[in-house]
């Protein structure tokens, strides 16, 4: 340990990194809050890297990654960087629905193996879906790092073990040239302890369906709501979907936390799969956020005690970006890019670890 420690000693305090694959910046944010230094962001998707831009204090670049070579990646990331980071999509790898090892997708990697193979930073970080995980995929990533000199360990994450309310799980690999491998950040919230759904988000407004709010009605009460309220006096992206009067009917019998089950039959939809028109639980941490948090159709998304989906801003609570961090773009657009963002917290945690000699062996 005292070698280990000597060697991550050499560490610089604020680690420099470039984010590929990084969205509206959920994974940015959590680094930059554990005091590393982004060197830039980049992502094919122009609606996201307008967010990124809007609140991170690095640029953000609209490209693919496939095309950055050459003079273009020197002017994206002009200096070495300790770290590269991010999470190549992931609609190939994931739980939902069918999984395709042949997924293009897939093979994303390789562009950012490509990129740390030319830019030869000293550790990089690949943050997936657990479907990666299940489809075996991770000795087949590990070894391609492990040839060009990285000792690699990959682990699944729980969000809210470190908390964020949400039971999201990722896969996370973790590779070093020269520091050993990476146990993983400790584990700072038992299940007892995890933050609820009511701790993150019952003192945001009320809202009807097609309602908006943009002004705060109440004080944080907890801990979560005032760390996610900070200083910030405007709130955004707190509009609620318009749902139909029949289906506002029908899920004003479903309780706190219940399902479709409490719906009469005169009122029972026609569609949706089991786990449809359920209420998430106030008592405890959400299940994973989708794009489809809106839709009371979709899976647990109904808040706990108004008749309505989740707006984005709701969302993004449940996924640990403050209410500081705002999103661009449409209503449609912004539900997508909290969605596929990494929950900042859970990026904070692993930063932090990243840095700490005893997180090594």
């Amino acid at each position: 340990m005292v070698q280990l420690a000597g060697v991550l000693s050499g560490m610089p305090t604020a680690p420099t990194y470039l984010d590929l694959f990084a969205g509206a910046g959920g994974l940015s944010l959590g680094l930059t809050q554990a005091g590393w230094r982004g060197i830039a962001g980049v992502d094919y998707w122009s609606d996201a890297v307008d967010t990124y831009q809007a609140n991170l204090d690095h640029p953000g670049y609209a490209l693919d990654i496939r095309e950055l070579r050459g003079k273009q990646l020197a002017a994206v990331c002009p200096d070495q960087p300790d770290w590269i980071v991010g999470g190549p999509p992931c609609q190939g790898y994931s739980t939902v629905g069918k999984r395709n090892r042949e997924d293009q997708r897939n093979q994303l990697f390789r562009e950012f193996l490509r990129l740390v193979k030319a830019l030869k930073p000293s550790g990089f970080v690949i943050e997936n879906v657990l479907g990666l995980k299940d489809m075996s995929f991770e000795q087949e990533v590990a070894s391609e790092f492990e040839r060009l000199g990285y000792s690699v360990v990959f682990m699944v994450l729980t969000a809210a073990e470190h908390g964020v309310p949400q039971l999201r799980r990722r896969v996370v690999f973790v590779g070093h040239r020269v520091a050993g491998r990476f146990l993983g950040p400790p584990k700072t919230h038992l299940p007892e302890e995890a933050v609820t759904v009511g701790e993150a988000i019952f003192d945001l407004p009320h809202l009807s369906p097609g309602e908006t709010a943009v002004v705060y009605d109440a004080a944080p009460s907890t801990t979560y709501q005032k760390a996610m309220r900070d200083e910030c006096e405007v709130l955004t992206s707190h509009t609620a979907a318009k749902h139909p009067d029949h289906l506002v009917k029908a899920i004003s019998f479903i309780p706190d936390g219940g399902n479709r089950k409490s719906i009469p039959d005169r009122y029972q939809p026609r569609s949706g799969f089991h786990n449809s028109y359920s209420r998430l639980a106030s008592h405890l941490p959400a299940v994973a956020i989708t794009q489809n948090m809106c839709k009371p159709s979709a899976t647990r998304c109904i808040h706990p005690t108004q008749d309505r989906g989740l707006t984005a801003r709701e969302g993004a609570r449940l996924q640990s970006f403050p209410d500081s961090f705002t999103f661009h773009h449409g209503a449609v657009s912004q539900r997508l890019q909290i969605a596929n963002a990494v929950p900042p917290l859970l990026a904070r945690a692993l930063g932090e670890s990243l840095v700490d000699p005893v997180r090594w062996r």
